[in-house]
């Protein structure tokens, strides 16, 4: 499996044969990203936000690949064509199966103007090999998800969970390795000294990821 990371959320996961992109979104964009975009099987959507769905790219996109999301980005992004799902569903992209979880986004007072989330998911994909569990944006919750690899925000701020939920977070879902997102936008500046401090505390693997950065994972 690879897994390659760009700005804020979004996550190229490829493996057998197949190209899944997760969240691209606005913030940091490049052009030199449409063409990787473009070349993708499917998408997969976690919630309505812009930095994680930047409707202007996607709507360019070939025809051929599919939208995940739910119905409130299917009703905030109406000229996307997207293939709806909801938390509990599960799918298959090839030999790729994939799960459709929940995500609780945190609120504070700016979103009560509209960009509160209601319908916020997760997705947790599974090829045979390594199950890979992207949160979305999310705060700490109640669950029984275990994964290989968790993806997870780390900015807090009230919207995310912070490095210290994050890292019981993965403790909790016995991740093999942790790769912290949720990290580029100025309004949330990380403390990436405070986030290996979590991280090491709870003896939780983790690989900071620079943006188009890939990794390989066995």
């Amino acid at each position: 499996m690879k897994i390659t990371k760009f700005p804020q959320s979004c996550l190229l996961i490829e493996t057998k044969g197949k190209k899944v992109l997760v969240d691209p979104g606005n913030l940091k964009y490049k052009e030199e990203y449409f063409e990787i975009w473009n070349g993708v099987d499917v998408i997969l959507i976690t919630h309505k936000h812009g930095d994680h769905c930047y409707t202007e790219v996607l709507e360019k996109l070939d025809e051929t690949i599919k939208i995940y999301s739910s119905n409130e980005v299917k009703n905030a992004h109406p000229t996307l064509r997207i293939h709806v799902v909801k938390e509990g569903d599960t799918f298959e992209v090839g030999d790729i199966k994939i799960e459709v979880v929940h995500a609780e986004h945190g609120y504070i007072p700016p979103m009560k103007t509209g960009a509160k989330v209601i319908e916020n998911i997760g997705y947790i994909l599974d090829d045979g090999q390594n199950r890979i569990y992207i949160t979305s944006d999310t705060i700490c919750f109640q669950n029984e998800y275990r994964c290989d690899i968790l993806c997870v925000p780390i900015s807090d701020f009230g919207v995310t969970m912070g490095a210290f939920e994050a890292s019981l977070f993965a403790k909790e879902a016995k991740a093999k390795l942790v790769i912290p997102l949720h990290a580029d936008s100025p309004k949330y500046p990380v403390d990436f000294g405070f986030v290996e401090e979590m991280f090491e505390k709870q003896e939780v693997e983790y690989e900071i990821l620079e943006n188009e950065e890939t990794i390989e994972v066995e």
